[in-house]
């Protein structure tokens, strides 16, 4: 929930609309009717008991709105207080020029008697600075939008919900005449009755709640028209989209509901978005955007302009449609583009708002891989934000997807229909039912990503509501024994109160100053770092929803370094119960010298260091967080460790050694004696591992083992950290135990984060090759036999999977895990490890491995032959690997492998 200039200047805005004023009354015989609120400039000004919008206020260009929600007001005493502050703020000078409604004649003598120059008009004419109106009449409706474009001030109102009775077939949004003044500024004025009253003026801008009355089924209906399906399966990946505005609808959703193309309405015009350009001339897609051209040109006929969209231009030509290539060019009808760039981003903009159609699309996945802040920064959304939809960095299984229902758009899912629906049945602590209660996953999810946007009044309000809502309830107790599930109203109070922590937008009732008095606890931190982003510890544990703060040496400021809370990194998000918060770590950039951190699950403390820092050795200091057992081999005494360090409150323990870092409970670690012992251990096992994969002894970064309550997938899984179950920490912390019985997993996530992709043959040797260095640390640094380290590798075993391959043909797509580690043990039988080493080593500066598995399976074979002098494509195309003729000759010189294996089986060739 970031902070803008924007969102500051909206509220100084507020504050000189409202000045003076304790509350608004909205009596008499005048009805009001409810305002829409939209975009990123609205805000509201007046907001009733029942939450309806009355007064509500914006920009435009260079100009400024204020939009009352019955004509009646701008003449009444009343509110002659709150029209002398809009006046004032409206006005582009000092010595404007005020243009009123003759029918306003007591606003014309109320602010004529205030000192403004006032002049009673019929309508617009040149030379005002203000113009004050009433809402009913169109015909100077383009030319009020270019005054108000170019930096005019508009004082408005009307009611639509009597036009409407009368105008029954119309669209009260895009044809009411006061709405084709004000949409372009984001407020609209509605059908629906605003409530009456005495209202308060709140200090702040007050909560803007969604407005969800909308009905889009003959939208939908036009869009979906001939279409059973949407297909959008094949090669090209679309993104997701999310649509927050009260104006937006979805087109095409997914069977999990993510949201691939979406529509909206903006002041006068409509926008059609798509998450791949290249579904826009997909044959099997053609009807679809026919008709989105035509709901886009909302019965203009006018020409269409394409821009660096494929074969879209000839489609259209085909059909007749007048188009033309080229940039957003005036007197467009529609306007299609991708969204790639943002270099006619307020051109777009301003041609939606008055009265165009957009068709835009592109996806946003790739761009995220190099760009973390795709809301706000992807150029699409730079265009796309303001119309209440953004594209996403996630994506959406491709596929053919049923067409939505017209009929049954309300009980679709739309995120700001769903998440107020939410809002109120939680607010009310009503059971959840469907279909909210089934849309709570894809709800949560959406959320999420919502507390991200850029700031804009509108969705400050409503991020601010969120939070309102997570403090005022108590977090679930989640944990192994009492798990939550996913779709729950627990589930979504724990992530919610995990986007908040990670947004900083509450502060936790902490004197910062009085933390500052404490004593600090300074750590040393290697900020030199050649290898990937790396996580030095700090030590200390920082408890759950606790502020510590960090003093960083003024050179490393903005270097990249950052600080983080918890080392549990997977995001569980898509497991369907959790056992602990889907996410729990928060990392903070490091911008000052000073900087200040919280998470409401706590945990232990990391400064980041990015890969290739040369920032050298710098002091921390740390106030507010405790220190956590501790071991580091070579600095820690033992004595320390048996009377004081390792019985530190703090739950989670970290022992580190130059190459290896096992994060544990702490109640696993209370009674470990010699921690020395166990570590130097482990210093054995990581040089066995460096010695096969050829490497320094010193890796670039230490590689950790993290014990969690619950991880993404499997029993363990590789990466930077390892993850593995809390059950794990007994095996890899007990000497005795590795000594006795081995540790296969951890050793096998540490092999496959040795694996490199010019030798890796995925998805065969994924689970296969990385087992060579536990076969190879079992055997040459715990003396246990590979028949003893796993029970797989029984010679009983070997032989009847080798005689089952065989007897199925010995077919590639059965080559994977265990059979195919034997071809590999074969080999190390056959050769020893060397050889193995020694391709490892050429490995990495082999630039012209190739891409398919067949290149870099004839690359190996020819590499390992030479390697051992001997000609090994009979014992390969044995195990069926597609040995191409080129490589049997490059080796057939060399001599034959007399002790081949495979030769003993009938089915050998």
């Amino acid at each position: 929930m970031a902070t803008s200039s924007g969102n500051m200047t909206a509220n100084e805005d507020y504050r000189s609309l409202v000045k003076g004023l304790c509350s608004l009354e909205f009596s008499g015989d005048s009805i009001p009717c409810q305002l829409l609120l939209t975009g990123d400039t609205a805000f509201p000004l007046l907001v009733t008991t029942a939450q309806h919008v009355l007064l509500a206020a914006s920009k435009y260009g260079k100009g400024k709105i204020v939009v009352m929600s019955h004509e009646s007001y701008l003449n009444q005493p009343q509110f002659m207080e709150f029209l002398k502050n809009a006046i004032s703020w409206l006005k582009p000078s000092s010595e404007a020029l005020i243009g009123v409604n003759s029918r306003l004649d007591h606003l014309a003598q109320t602010l004529s008697c205030s000192g403004h120059r006032v002049e009673k008009v019929s309508g617009l004419k040149k030379d005002l600075g203000v113009f004050c109106t009433i809402g009913y009449d169109d015909s100077q409706a383009q030319d009020i939008v270019q005054f108000l474009r170019e930096g005019g001030g508009v004082l408005v109102g009307a009611q639509a919900w009597h036009w409407s009775h009368c105008h029954k077939q119309e669209n009260v949004l895009c044809n009411f005449p006061g709405n084709k003044i004000t949409s372009v500024a984001g407020i609209y004025f509605t059908d629906q009755y605003g409530e009456k009253g005495n209202f308060c003026v709140s200090e702040n801008i007050p909560w803007s709640p969604m407005y969800k009355d909308v009905n889009f089924s003959a939208d939908l209906k036009h869009l979906m028209q001939g279409i059973s399906n949407l297909d959008i399966s094949g090669q090209s990946v679309p993104s997701e989209l999310l649509l927050h505005g009260p104006l937006t609808f979805p087109i095409g959703l997914s069977n999990n509901n993510q949201c691939f193309f979406g529509a909206a309405y903006y002041g006068r015009g409509r926008v059609v978005v798509g998450t791949h350009e290249g579904y826009l001339f997909k044959p099997e897609l053609k009807t679809f955007i026919l008709n989105a051209i035509s709901w886009l040109d909302n019965g203009k006929n006018g020409k269409i302009g394409v821009k660096q969209l494929g074969n879209l231009l000839s489609v259209l030509q085909k059909e007749g449609l007048p188009c033309v290539a080229s940039d957003l060019i005036p007197n467009l009808s529609v306007y299609c583009c991708n969204s790639y760039s943002d270099a006619e981003a307020e051109k777009i903009q301003q041609f939606v708002a008055e009265g165009g159609g957009l068709l835009i699309a592109g996806h946003a996945w790739y761009w995220s891989y190099s760009n973390p802040n795709v809301l706000s920064q992807y150029p699409g959304n730079k265009i796309l934000n303001k119309f209440g939809i953004s594209i996403l960095g996630g994506t959406v299984k491709q596929g053919v997807y049923k067409a939505l229902d017209p009929k049954a758009i309300d009980s679709t899912y739309h995120f700001p229909r769903a998440v107020c629906q939410l809002l109120g049945d939680l607010k009310c602590g009503v059971e959840l039912k469907p279909p909210l209660s089934t849309w709570l996953g894809r709800l949560r999810q959406d959320v999420s990503t919502y507390m991200k946007l850029p700031a804009s009044p509108l969705t400050s309000s409503l991020q601010e509501e969120l939070v309102h809502l997570v403090q005022g309830c108590h977090l679930p107790n989640v944990s192994k024994q009492c798990p939550v599930q996913s779709c729950s109203k627990e589930a979504f109070i724990m992530c919610l109160a995990q986007d908040i922590s990670c947004l900083d937008c509450h502060d936790h009732g902490e004197d910062h100053t009085d933390l500052l008095n404490q004593h600090p606890v300074t750590v040393q931190i290697d900020a030199t770092n050649p290898g990937d982003d790396a996580w030095r510890s700090t030590g200390l544990f920082l408890s759950p929803g606790k502020t510590a703060i960090l003093m960083f040496p003024a050179s490393t400021a903005g270097k990249g370094l950052q600080v983080q809370v918890g080392c549990h990194s997977d995001n569980l998000s898509n497991a369907k119960e959790f056992c602990r918060a889907p996410v729990v770590i928060k990392k903070k950039d490091v911008c000052g010298e000073q900087m200040k951190i919280s998470c409401i699950w706590g945990g232990l403390l990391y400064i980041i260091v990015k890969a290739k820092s040369q920032l050298g050795l710098i002091p921390v200091k740390v106030y507010g967080a405790e220190p956590a057992p501790t071991f580091i081999k070579g600095q820690t005494s033992l004595s320390s460790w048996q009377q004081t360090i390792r019985n530190y409150p703090a739950p989670w323990a970290e022992l580190i050694t130059e190459n290896i870092i096992l994060t544990v409970p702490s109640e696993a670690i209370r009674s470990l004696e010699d921690p020395e012992a166990l570590m130097s251990l482990w210093d054995t096992v990581m040089a066995a591992i460096a010695d096969l994969a050829a490497i320094p002894k010193k890796f670039p970064r230490p590689e950790r083992i993290v014990t969690d309550v619950q991880i993404s997938c499997g029993w363990m899984h590789s990466g930077y950290p390892i993850m593995c179950h809390l059950q794990s920490a007994t095996e890899f912390t007990n000497v005795e135990h590795i000594k006795k019985n081995g540790f296969w997993g951890p050793i096998h996530e540490l092999g496959h984060n040795e694996q490199r992709g010019n030798w890796e043959f995925p998805p065969h040797t994924t689970e296969a090759t990385c087992n060579l260095w536990s076969v190879y640390v079992h055997e040459t640094v715990l003396n246990i036999p590979r028949n003893q380290a796993h029970p797989a590798l029984k010679p009983k075993d070997r032989e009847t999977r080798i005689q089952q391959y065989l007897k199925n043909g010995a077919k590639l797509e059965d080559w994977n895990v265990w059979t195919a580690l034997e071809t590999y043990l074969q080999l190390q039988e056959g050769f020893g490890w060397d050889p193995f080493k020694h391709l490892f080593a050429e490995y990495q500066t082999l630039s012209n491995a190739g891409k398919s598995n067949k290149d870099k399976m004839n690359l190996w074979a020819e590499k390992f032959s030479q390697a051992v002098n001997r000609n090994l494509i009979p014992f390969f195309k044995s195990w069926g690997w597609p040995i191409e003729e080129t490589t049997s000759q490059k080796l057939s010189a060399l001599p034959v492998w007399e002790d081949d294996p495979m030769k003993k089986y009938p089915s050998n060739p």
